[in-house]
């Protein structure tokens, strides 16, 4: 983030999970539910089960062989109701089953499966299952166990066959209308290509051997007080490693029935802390886009910036990176990388053909690399002497049709494309690449 821009409040982060359920229940008494309303433990259960069919196709032109892998994932998830009373009791519980059906031969580490144990074959099958409890007063939920998180501080990721999960504790509070508040602390994860738990690790950062952060702590607050307009702020701390800050504003203003506009920002702040096993970390980096909506056209411009000698990093696998250019192969989240991005959508229902939704776009990036520490113990890879006016480009094309009808409705097809180049020293942190994904979802509503 540039000086002066946008102040960001630096600040020791300490609290624990008793602390947030403390604070986040404080609520007025008029605010809570009416049990008369509740559905029941039973009465208020459902089943969802998703079939997954993944391919991905990274073709990386320096190098012989391809990352090519395709599978078929399985997710059932099973979500109870509350028991009756002030305080309601429930269980959540899901499994998952991933099928290769290609991949190996040196073909394989495409993130669709797991990595092979050196045979260049990946697993015929892996599979995972957990379970959550969680209790509801009020307008306050508590859970506990294996967890579906989706927030700018930890989310996890779900761009793959089958999606990431954590293991921990977390609370959310409705109190106030218009306003959510949540925290919590996950010491494990479930990766989306993996059957076991590990610790939380970060994307781009390399942790030494033996080292691990032990947990990551969050909190937050949501507010959408008034049409069009939405805004947050979080707070995390992987510990011994970072402090991250997270601030957001988002508006969409109608000018006809015709015509909108949506302006929006995005900012981190990450700050290393504890014993900083990735080393010094000094970065603010934000996003800024501005769309304008024609009927079923849109168009976005967005320009994003990193201000500090590592990355922008964020949690292993996961989609907490909420910045406007972050793409499908590049988060364009190099050291003091600047970057652009211009895209064109269009929904095909102007045309009667409802379901089938499109995006293009072109986004450039350019980056000093010269300046990070080669000495750095979790970002000496990103230094590169020939780097100073590193460059890269990524071009994306997105194809989506949803059925709307009939016994196959809301099966997904989904193609993706993307062209990724560099130069000028950007090689030595990565290689030009053409990467295709076809991705098929049927869900399916037991009951």
């Amino acid at each position: 983030m540039t000086q002066g821009a946008l102040p960001l409040v630096r600040f020791p982060l300490r609290f624990s999970p008793l602390f947030i359920a403390i604070a986040a229940t404080v609520a007025p008494a008029a605010h809570a539910a009416d049990d008369s309303n509740a559905e029941g433990f039973i009465e208020g259960s459902s089943l969802n089960l998703n079939a997954r069919n993944y391919y991905m196709n990274r073709n990386r032109l320096q190098q012989t062989d391809d990352n090519i892998e395709w599978g078929q994932g399985f997710l059932g998830l099973f979500e109870s109701g509350y028991t009756q009373g002030t305080v309601g009791f429930g269980v959540d519980a899901h499994a998952m089953l991933g099928l290769k059906l290609d991949g190996g031969g040196g073909t394989d580490n495409s993130s669709i499966l797991p990595v092979s144990d050196g045979n260049g074959k990946a697993p015929g099958s892996f599979s995972t299952a957990g379970g959550t409890l969680k209790m509801r007063a009020f307008d306050t939920e508590l859970k506990a166990g294996d967890l579906f998180l989706t927030n700018p501080v930890i989310a996890g990721g779900e761009t793959r066959m089958l999606p990431q999960t954590f293991r921990g504790v977390s609370l959310t509070n409705h109190s106030f209308d218009g306003w959510m508040i949540e925290g919590g602390q996950a010491s494990f994860t479930k990766p989306y290509n993996q059957s076991g738990h590990t610790r939380i690790g970060t994307s781009y950062g390399s942790l030494a051997d033996g080292d691990e952060s032990r947990h990551l702590n969050w909190a937050g607050v949501a507010w959408s007080g008034l049409p069009g307009l939405t805004s947050s702020l979080y707070a995390s701390e992987l510990k011994d490693i970072w402090n991250q800050y997270y601030y957001d504003l988002d508006y969409t203003y109608a000018l006809n029935d015709l015509v909108s506009l949506n302006p929006g920002l995005h900012a981190y702040h990450t700050q290393d802390t504890g014993n900083a096993l990735l080393g010094n970390i000094d970065n603010n980096t934000y996003s800024l886009h501005f769309t304008v909506g024609v009927g079923n056209h849109s168009v976005t411009a967005a320009y994003q910036r990193v201000n500090g000698n590592t990355p922008f990093d964020y949690i292993s696998q996961g989609d907490s990176v909420y910045l406007d250019n972050s793409q499908q192969y590049s988060d364009f989240n190099g050291p003091n990388e600047r970057s652009w991005k211009l895209k064109y959508a269009y929904d095909f229902v102007g045309l009667g053909l409802p379901g089938l939704t499109s995006a293009v776009s072109y986004s450039k990036g350019e980056l000093d690399l010269t300046k990070v520490d080669p000495d750095s113990p979790g970002y000496a890879s990103w230094y590169s002497a020939d780097g100073k006016n590193a460059r890269h480009w990524e071009r994306d094309i997105d194809l989506k049709y949803v059925v709307q009808g009939g016994k196959a409705k809301n099966l997904a097809l989904r193609l993706q494309w993307a062209t990724n180049r560099g130069g000028n020293g950007y090689g030595a942190l990565d290689q030009d690449t053409d990467e295709y994904r076809v991705i098929v979802d049927y869900p399916l509503n037991v009951f």
